[in-house]
């Protein structure tokens, strides 16, 4: 079955953050949204056919999640992560960034030292200063069009910290870490015992044929790591809280599930344990297309920088859908770019200082193609025709 998503929904006045929210951040409500990372695409149609049936039923009561529930977090997190876990091994949580809190909660105390690989989502840095830790950060280097790792940087810092807290695939940059890369980092924390928390949200996402490696499937990293999925991002479906956290280790898988009961966070959302269900058990191939119909996304965003963007500068994404713009040779700040781009192109889009760096601007490219050419023309006309 070929499925479409050119297929335009419409979104406003369903509580959606992403379009109903733009009154509040950017201050007009005519603007193409292209910020909140969540996609412009209806879900699998065996996802809305299971959330149907469980409509169908009638009771909404208190759940539990039934054996199958771990067997398909299992089996895909090996077939699609190469890693092989242990059904045990999985504890629930409404999401990932809830997720990672509890980690830091529960695995480091006030004021310890966490480090985060920046520019990166937003909420890495409040997990880290919200809790009342010190926050350390290896900031990512952009050289010859690609992101990488100051290595020394990271080893110096990862030296005074608790705990690492790794995007993987790395949002907003783009970058999927190699096996090689992986190893370095990991190594050097089983190096100095830190703990490692790795958000991989957006492992399904990835272009050009390559495959993308869980962090806990690296050599015995799962020993010291926290590896958080969910099928939020990849099978548009972050508004039914469903995620699950891999803790191998049966120390820290213990201690950090003593804190989700005590929260009394272990119960979930009866629709979003059905929607993991019908997403990585029967939605295999609706994930396939849609990937592909991204790739065509990105490389329509890259055609049309590179000819009519000539001060504009973005690594080429190797994964997620976003795209992360180096706007400093227009010679705007970051106020100055972001009037233009909601007052004049009418368009939300992302800016840098949310992920710690003020010279870029984050695109979403999950949406229909004709919506991302609109875009892309009214943003050329502000920026060009000021």
């Amino acid at each position: 079955m070929k499925y479409d998503f050119d297929k335009l929904t419409q979104r406003r006045g369903t509580g959606c953050f992403k379009h109903d929210g733009l009154k509040l951040i950017y201050g007009r409500e005519d603007l193409t949204p292209l910020w909140v990372a969540d996609m412009e695409f209806e879900v699998a149609p065996a996802i809305r056919a299971a959330l149907q049936s469980r409509l169908d039923h009638g009771i909404f009561g208190y759940n539990f999640r039934l054996p199958v529930f771990y067997e398909v977090a299992a089996n895909w997190i090996a077939r699609e992560y190469g890693f092989k876990i242990g059904e045990e091994w999985i504890l629930t949580s409404p999401g990932i960034v809830p997720g990672i809190n509890l980690a830091v909660l529960q695995f480091t105390e006030p004021h310890d030292p966490i480090l985060i690989q920046t520019p990166v989502y937003g909420p890495f840095f409040d997990a880290v200063r919200l809790n009342g830790r010190k926050l350390l950060t290896n900031p990512l280097v952009f050289q010859e069009n690609h992101w990488q790792i100051d290595w020394e940087d990271f080893e110096g810092k990862l030296s005074k910290a608790r705990m690492f807290i790794l995007c993987n695939p790395h949002n907003p940059v783009g970058r999927l870490w190699s096996e090689q890369e992986l190893k370095r980092m990991g190594r050097l924390c089983v190096k100095y015992g830190v703990k490692v928390v790795s958000d991989e949200i957006h492992a399904d996402i990835v272009y050009d044929g390559q495959t993308f490696l869980s962090y806990g499937a690296v050599e015995d990293f799962a020993d010291h790591s926290v590896c958080c999925f969910s099928p939020a991002k990849s099978f548009n479906v972050a508004g039914l809280s469903s995620a699950v956290l891999v803790v191998k280790d049966p120390v820290m898988r213990k201690e950090l599930d003593s804190l989700i009961m005590k929260l009394h966070l272990h119960v979930g959302n009866s629709f979003g344990i059905e929607a993991l269900i019908a997403a990585w058990r029967d939605s295999r191939e609706w994930l396939r297309q849609m990937v592909g119909y991204l790739q065509g996304n990105r490389d329509l965003l890259i055609e049309v920088l590179a000819k009519d963007f000539p001060e504009l500068r973005m690594a080429r994404p190797q994964c997620t859908y976003l795209g992360w713009m180096d706007y400093s040779r227009l010679g705007l700040d970051e106020e100055q770019l972001m009037r233009l781009l909601v007052n004049k192109a009418h368009l939300g889009l992302d800016p840098g200082s949310k992920f710690g760096d003020s010279s870029f601007v984050r695109i979403n490219f999950a949406c229909q193609r004709s919506i991302l050419g609109q875009a892309l023309s009214r943003m050329k006309a502000a920026i060009y025709e000021a």
